[in-house]
């Protein structure tokens, strides 16, 4: 950025802490599951750099990530298993994102999260998800042992801002409030919102993500007893599987690939395939557009 002064570091969040007890704040950090900038006012306006032959980093506020889309598509999104072993606080801050669609499910253990104009802070537990709008303000409070969330985001590589100012919680706001367009959705796991699906032998839990996101992206579970057809998918800029129990199979021209459980299917745009099982299984499905 224009007229801050550019400092290398060796170990980034060491180098945080150590301008914060001379009076620098934290502004943005980027990107957020593996942070190699960090730009800070105070004194003078600086950005922190990790120097190029650093060894990798925890993510910010100390989660452990493991990317599930390896090439990202290009910079076009992020894929994440998140990962807190140990429960407790989390040294998180009030913060948001600039970003097109953001996502957080949780998949094992629980969290304790709060969001801007959603009330009271909430724990989100196995099967919740949250879609978090471009530029809302929330924060992580406190986890329990083994945490386990999928986070999606698009684009891959995208800035996260501190904010000093504004308190969580700070009320409820306007339900129907938009921030760039997309409303705030939670959604809570629950064995009766099950409902039949179009494709024989599945079920769906919708989360109701494309309307609130004006169609950028869908987001769903999808169940099986097992020994189900083949299910045709139709091209998408982006579809992602994340297998939570059974075996899902990846079906390709080229032949059959069986994605276990905590793995997960990503196919861009283009490519022909379909998806199956011959166990019960059950599978997050993220789709951009909707």
């Amino acid at each position: 950025m224009t007229g801050r002064r550019v400092i290398s570091v060796p170990d980034l969040g060491a180098a945080i802490d150590e301008h914060e007890a001379v009076g620098f704040r934290l502004t943005t950090i980027s990107p957020a599951d593996d942070p190699r900038r960090a730009d800070m006012d105070g004194p003078e306006a600086i950005r922190l750099e990790r120097a190029a032959d650093a060894p990798p980093t925890t993510g910010r506020a100390g989660m452990v990530y493991r990317d599930l889309i390896p090439s990202r598509l290009g910079g076009a999104v992020i894929a994440s298993h998140i990962s807190i072993p140990e429960g407790g606080p989390v040294p998180d801050y009030v913060h948001h994102h600039d970003i097109r669609f953001q996502m957080i499910f949780c998949h094992a253990g629980w969290v304790k999260v709060v969001y801007e104009d959603q009330g009271d802070p909430f724990v989100m537990g196995p099967g919740d998800c949250v879609i978090q709008p471009p530029g809302i303000r929330h924060r992580v409070l406190e986890s329990g042992d083994g945490l386990e969330v999928v986070e999606i985001g698009a684009p891959a590589e995208h800035d996260t801002h501190r904010d000093h100012e504004l308190e969580l919680p700070n009320g409820v706001g306007d339900p129907d409030r938009a921030w760039e367009g997309q409303r705030f959705v939670r959604h809570e796991y629950a064995d009766d919102r099950w409902t039949d699906s179009p494709d024989p032998g599945w079920e769906l839990q919708d989360f109701g993500v494309g309307d609130a996101t004006g169609g950028v992206a869908a987001v769903r579970l999808a169940r099986t007893d097992g020994a189900v057809p083949p299910v045709r998918i139709h091209d998408f800029e982006l579809f992602f599987g994340f297998v939570r129990s059974g075996e899902l199979d990846y079906i390709q021209p080229s032949g059959v690939t069986t994605v276990g459980p905590g793995e997960a299917v990503v196919v861009p745009a283009g490519e022909e395939f379909a998806l199956g099982a011959k166990t019960p299984t059950e599978v997050l499905l993220a789709t951009l557009p909707a």
